[in-house]
């Protein structure tokens, strides 16, 4: 009898194949062939198959070529024993067993890891097993997920270059084939410096001198952080320590940029927060007007005054330059007198009768200093003829002395 192999090392749980072939002489007739476990000499050793623990996982497979194999499946740490295959003919006393026979090993998985390392090293996990399978191909798990092929993968073991934060996790392997037999994960442990420090501020809208302040300082580093220093821009030395920093009624004094120093055992890193505080002269103000949109309504309103002021100067002056300027008034005077009863001294003295005169008079008008008139309410250009009449020659005693009163007479009226 030949076994394909002596020694099979299998996984927990999963199921193993063992092969071998046999030769008997033509002459004899196979009558039986059985798997037995832990063979002795000179005893009948039982039938694997009816045995308590293996029924049900136990079949046989042989064929004319003498070709026998054993399938035993869900294997268990109980089942490592020494397999043998067994002939029987029909003479009684040619009967033969395979010894020795086929040791069977079975593991578990387990994942070897340096438990803990610092962001910047190397890290090394390893896939172990108590015996050596059989061509085994690793698959390697993250936290549940199959690692990239990114990773450096060599026989049983992952490697790690350069560790990361982000490489902290548990750690699990598995057989390619067996991907349902994945090991018990282990935790990766990376120290690193505090990270992602955040300063949270409350209350959180506008300070007002005279209220108090409260600063929270969060990170997440590992191991966890131990001191917690409050730092103000420009300051000499600390303001504070602890995870919360608190200032009791600020004045304007606290304005400025404050750091809050997180340090662990791998080291130290800074968050801040600014802080600004408004008097409460400008506090009033602010919320008289509404806030920020009462602001720039006061703004406005501001201008619109400004503007109004501006139109009201330029209207005045403009009023004022009005009212300096005369209006030119054009008036055509004609004086004619009625036809007289001539007298011997107006025949004789052969005087000519006064012909009608046009009389031109320059009018300029004044208006009273406190008096204003808009530019638009400035007087047109008037046109007016006059017409003066003389009495009949009942008058002429007096007649010459009419018409000589009645001479045209130029003036500048204001």
């Amino acid at each position: 009898m030949n076994y394909i192999q002596q020694e099979i090392c299998a996984l927990n749980g999963s199921t193993v194949f063992m092969n071998g072939t046999f030769t008997h002489p033509e002459h004899l007739i196979v009558k039986q062939r059985i798997w037995v476990i832990d063979a002795v000499p000179n005893q009948e050793p039982p039938d694997l198959r009816p045995v308590p623990g293996y029924s049900g996982r136990v079949e046989y497979f042989d064929d004319k070529n003498n070709n026998f194999a054993l399938k035993l499946s869900n294997v268990m740490k109980k089942d490592e024993h020494e397999y043998c295959f067994r002939v029987t003919t029909t003479l009684e006393t040619d009967k033969w067993i395979g010894r020795p026979g086929i040791k069977l090993r079975v593991t578990d998985l387990h994942v070897e890891s340096p438990g803990e390392v610092t962001e910047g090293e190397s890290a090394v996990l390893t896939c172990k097993t108590t015996c050596s399978l059989t061509d085994p191909t690793f698959i390697w798990y993250k936290d549940g997920r199959p690692l990239t092929t990114e990773m450096i993968q060599k026989n049983q073991q992952l490697h790690l270059q350069t560790v990361s934060s982000e490489d902290a996790g548990s750690y699990s392997c598995a057989v390619r084939g067996s991907e349902h037999l994945p090991s018990t994960a282990q935790t990766l442990r990376v120290r690193h410096p505090p990270k992602s420090v955040s300063v949270s501020i409350s209350p959180s809208g506008g300070i007002v001198e005279g209220s108090s302040v409260n600063l929270t300082c969060s990170s997440d580093g590992d191991p966890p952080v131990e001191n917690y220093t409050w730092i103000k821009e420009g300051g000499d030395s600390p303001v504070g320590s602890g995870q919360s920093f608190s200032i009791i009624n600020i004045t304007v004094n606290h304005t400025g940029l404050y750091y809050c120093e997180a340090q662990n055992a791998v080291g130290v890193q800074n968050g801040s927060v600014m802080i600004g505080v408004q008097n409460q002269i400008r506090s009033a103000v602010w919320i008289t007007v509404g806030g920020g949109g009462g602001f720039l309504l006061l703004l406005l309103f501001i201008l619109i005054l400004i503007f109004i002021s501006r139109m009201k100067k330029r209207d005045a002056g403009s009023d004022q330059d009005g009212s300096d300027q005369d209006d030119v008034q054009y008036a055509t005077v004609t004086h004619s007198r009625s036809r007289p009863v001539e007298t011997a001294g107006d025949a004789s003295s052969g005087a000519p009768d006064h012909d009608d005169d046009v009389q031109y008079a320059t009018v300029r008008t004044g208006r009273k200093p406190d008096v204003v008139i808009r530019s638009d309410q400035q007087e047109e250009l008037q046109y007016a003829s006059v017409t003066f009449h003389h009495r009949h020659a009942d008058a002429a005693a007096t007649g010459s002395q009419k018409v000589d009163d009645a001479s045209v007479v130029y003036d500048r009226v204001k």
